[in-house]
């Protein structure tokens, strides 16, 4: 029997529809960091007084100074309080010019924000400010829980309805609530919609890059991984780009939900991983598939070249439960969550505690570097190292370590209160060791995707002579095509 990956090159590794699927799953990475940019509107404390028109009753024609002086109490520094006013009376402006107001109590009546850098933003629009104003945290917080959760469920569930649905189901998601998210009556309905965001945020990266990598061969396979990378950084300049240019928070949101509509209407026209349809025993929609691809990137296949690849084989069981039946998966998958939570952690332990000191900037920038690049390294390593049956499952569980760590990492760094080497010590240990722990994974270079658990079991080297040899049989069946 003739493993996928010789069919791939029959077909094309790399060809017009390899690039196309590749273009069409890593663009939306693009947009993935606008989802964000709701937060960039978060000002924790902007300058604002408490709504104290009320006195206008008694006044109409008080001046804003007027009105402020005599409403709102002092803080220590001479500014006017930004979380207390006077208790409201009924007396008339005489009254209260004469004996002043002294009692005060928290704004009763809202808050007026001033306007200087934003139009609208989630703290002003739903007065997340003074004891409300840990809420602004609390959504991040869910945000980020999210990214966990669509890791777990978005991750395992790939094994059973597939590469498609589950790359398919987050782009709905994010379409939808994203408009909801800009329409939300209050914060709770908000906190809602990030976390349902962040969900299918986590699911999308992991379920599109390895439906991408499926359909690439060898030699271009980190390109599923690396384009999902360069997209993701340049739309962080475009995220920049959109913050400044619209101060709405909620009009911003339509821009994104406007931009991700393109994704949600071709996103169906992405076909499925012939691998994971094989694996499943859909031998038939995999053979269609074979020949569309083979059609598009203008190849020839021999017909009993796909009896070959798809006869006598065996439908796998996937899942976790797959994984622990083999104590060389639980290795694999123990080291590289280890070293995805490892990287992470230090990544945003040094993102979220930066100095303005020159040269600590540029230390940091420099580790910021090595330690993404180290993460790109595993979602790849960790997509060659698993066979398919379980490899989106291992990919998502790698994944929940790697967002674990992004949960964990502002509580490392409180610890600096105690000393400040503390967090530093912690993270780069635990890069250290799970740097070393790599050393006892197998290379995979240059090797094919493996298909079963007993190919990622045995040696390595077995995979590389099988493609070699899928090669000669390829290659002859081409020559008796010809002939024919």
């Amino acid at each position: 029997m003739v493993n996928f990956g010789a069919i791939l090159r029959t077909i094309g590794d790399f060809g017009l529809f390899q690039k196309i699927i590749l273009l069409g799953l890593t663009l939306p990475n693009v947009f993935m960091p606008l989802f964000f940019c709701s937060f960039l509107f978060m000002d924790s404390d902007p300058d604002r007084h408490c709504n104290t028109d009320w006195i206008l009753r008694a006044d109409s024609n008080l001046t804003t100074d007027e009105q402020l002086n005599l409403t709102l109490p002092r803080e220590d520094d001479g500014t006017f309080s930004k979380c207390q006013m006077f208790i409201p009376v009924n007396w008339s402006i005489g009254s209260i010019r004469e004996n002043g107001l002294n009692e005060t109590t928290g704004c009763q009546n809202g808050w007026v924000y001033s306007r200087t850098l934003y139009e609208a933003t989630v703290v002003t629009d739903f007065d997340l400010v003074c004891d409300k104003s840990y809420m602004a945290e609390v959504v991040q917080a869910i945000f980020m829980s999210g990214l966990l959760a669509g890791s777990f469920i978005f991750g395992p569930t790939a094994e059973s309805y597939g590469r498609r649905r589950t790359t398919q189901l987050p782009v709905v998601l994010l379409q939808i609530f994203v408009i909801v998210a800009g329409v939300s009556p209050n914060v709770y309905v908000y906190i809602v919609t990030q976390f349902i965001v962040g969900a299918a945020l986590g699911g999308y990266r992991i379920n599109s890059t390895v439906l991408a990598t499926e359909w690439i061969g060898v030699t271009k396979r980190s390109f599923a991984s690396c384009m999902s990378q360069l997209f993701a950084a340049f739309g962080q300049c475009v995220m920049a780009g959109l913050v400044y240019g619209i101060r709405d928070w909620r009009k911003a949101q339509y821009v994104i939900g406007g931009a991700q509509a393109f994704v949600t209407l071709y996103i169906w026209w992405i076909p499925e991983s012939a691998r994971w349809l094989l694996e499943q025993g859909r031998t038939e929609e995999a053979n269609q598939l074979i020949r569309r691809v083979a059609a598009i990137n203008k190849r020839k296949i021999p017909d009993n070249l796909l009896d070959e690849v798809t006869g006598g084989r065996e439908v796998k069981s996937g899942g976790i439960k797959a994984i622990f039946t083999s104590a060389v998966l639980v290795k694999y998958l123990l080291i590289l969550s280890f070293a995805w939570f490892s990287l992470n952690l230090g990544y945003f332990c040094v993102v979220l505690n930066v100095d303005c000191a020159i040269v600590i900037t540029a230390l940091v920038t420099a580790g910021k570097f090595f330690l993404n690049w180290a993460g790109s390294v595993c979602l790849i390593y960790i997509q060659e190292l698993f066979p398919t049956s379980v490899r989106q499952t291992a990919v998502g569980f790698g994944s929940i370590a790697y967002r674990g760590a992004g949960l964990m990492s502002p509580l490392l760094n409180m610890l600096a209160i105690y000393h400040w080497a503390i967090p530093i010590l912690v993270f780069s240990s635990l890069a250290v060791t799970s740097g070393a722990l790599v050393f006892l994974l197998p290379e995979t270079r240059r090797t094919e995707l493996p298909d079963s658990a007993d190919e990622t079991e045995g040696n390595r080297n077995m995979s590389t002579k099988k493609m070699g040899s899928d090669s000669n049989v390829v290659e002859q069946n081409g020559r008796n095509s010809t002939k024919l």
